[in-house]
């Protein structure tokens, strides 16, 4: 068994099949692969990978089906899934995720092309060791009763990439009980029909659960939704876009590129993004708007909604198109708040168990902005101009 020294967990140990694909190309790319994007520019020491990630995760799931005594054939796959999990990420990760989706209609957790066709090693790997690698993917998308212990409310990506993210960015927010999580999951329900089992904190624990969801809600406001790197990356999504439609590269290559592979060609193919990217001479904030300023309909545009209000700002303001980016986000949510805690011997989700969700989501409503960005020339234009195109009751402009 190898061990790896890890600066979260300590020694994590490699059983046989994880060693093996450590060494898979598909892996050795997520050292490539900054875990947190463009956040990085504004914490300098977050330079993390999810290479390192992915080990955590893996070490964290090791101990979750542990304590679950799951049978050993069970267990391989969940780890193999643990390992693999964040194979799928193209450059930036999560920053382009909306552009291969757009292209594919698949998300990162969808690896099951990857593993069957686009990677045989990783494949190869794992059927050489007794696994089946659908089963993998499956469990890596979510699916049966283990999924959600990969990719769920409760699962051990999340539990490691907030302990993770708030070591490395050197904020206190992200700080969870790991050890207690992974060893208070509890498998309830599920029958000989065929009917799934629930994965749930056991009795106990709602305030374990809280902990995550503040730590998630505090981490989004700190460091996840930072607004520069909202500016930041908002250009590397045109950025990318841009590239796509001048060059000849197809999203297959396209999302297999590491982070310095794509700076360095945003530079070159598209330098009035690309150059200010690395050099991070970013785009200013035009408008800074809250929820309740902003028109229903505008809060859930799509792409071409704002595709559409960029072009009409950058006219009605009178500079180039290109020099005007839309970033509406999605509505403020709290994936965490479903997940399952046990009360009183029967399970709860944790927004029926715990009074802080509700606190919690106002929370996420109040910090939701929308953003209009432009070069800092172009400010006080675009911020009129945007005012009037979206229809805004009121703005909060404030430069960067």
């Amino acid at each position: 068994m190898k061990a790896i020294k890890d600066s979260v967990h300590g020694h994590v140990r490699l059983g046989d099949v994880a060693a093996e694909l450590v060494d898979t190309p598909a892996f050795q790319r997520l050292r490539h692969i900054k875990q947190l994007s463009t956040v990085r520019l504004v914490y300098p020491s977050a330079n993390h990978t999810r290479f390192e990630h992915s080990l955590g995760v893996y070490h964290l799931a090791g101990r979750a089906v542990e304590g679950l005594g799951v049978d050993d054939d069970t267990a391989a796959h969940v780890r193999a899934a643990a390992m693999l999990h964040d194979v799928g990420h193209g450059p930036y990760g999560h920053q382009t995720e909306g552009i291969i989706r757009r292209a594919t209609g698949r998300d990162h957790d969808d690896v099951g092309w990857l593993l069957t066709d686009a990677d045989r090693e990783a494949c190869q790997v794992l059927e050489r060791n007794g696994l089946d690698p659908e089963r993998v993917a499956g469990l890596i998308d979510g699916e049966g009763a283990f999924g959600p212990l990969v990719s769920g409310e409760l699962d051990v990506d999340r539990m490691d990439y907030l302990v993770r993210d708030a070591h490395h960015t050197g904020v206190p927010y992200g700080t969870v009980d790991t050890g207690r999580l992974v060893t208070e999951l509890r498998l309830v329900g599920g029958d000989e029909t065929g009917a799934p089992a629930d994965l749930v904190l056991d009795e106990g624990n709602v305030a374990t659960a809280e902990s995550l969801l503040v730590a998630r809600s505090l981490m989004n406001a700190v460091v996840y939704r930072h607004h520069v790197s909202r500016v930041a990356g908002a250009m590397l999504e045109r950025a990318c876009e841009r590239y796509l439609d001048r060059t000849e590269t197809d999203v297959a290559t396209f999302r297999r590129m590491a982070d310095h592979d794509l700076l360095v060609e945003l530079r070159d193919r598209v330098p009035a993004l690309g150059e200010r990217i690395e050099r991070r001479d970013l785009y200013k904030r035009a408008v800074w708007a809250g929820i309740d300023e902003v028109p229903a309909g505008t809060v859930d545009a799509g792409r071409p909604e704002e595709r559409a209000a960029e072009r009409e700002i950058a006219d009605a303001a009178g500079i180039d198109r290109d020099a005007v980016l839309v970033d509406i986000p999605s509505r403020p949510a709290l994936k965490e708040s479903g997940s399952a805690v046990v009360v009183d011997g029967v399970p709860q989700r944790l927004e029926d168990a715990s009074e802080l969700v509700t606190g919690l989501r106002a929370a996420e409503r109040r910090r939701w902005t929308l953003g209009v960005y432009c070069p800092a020339e172009h400010v006080d234009a675009v911020a009129g101009a945007a005012r009037e195109v979206l229809g805004l009751r009121a703005t909060g402009r404030l430069s960067v």
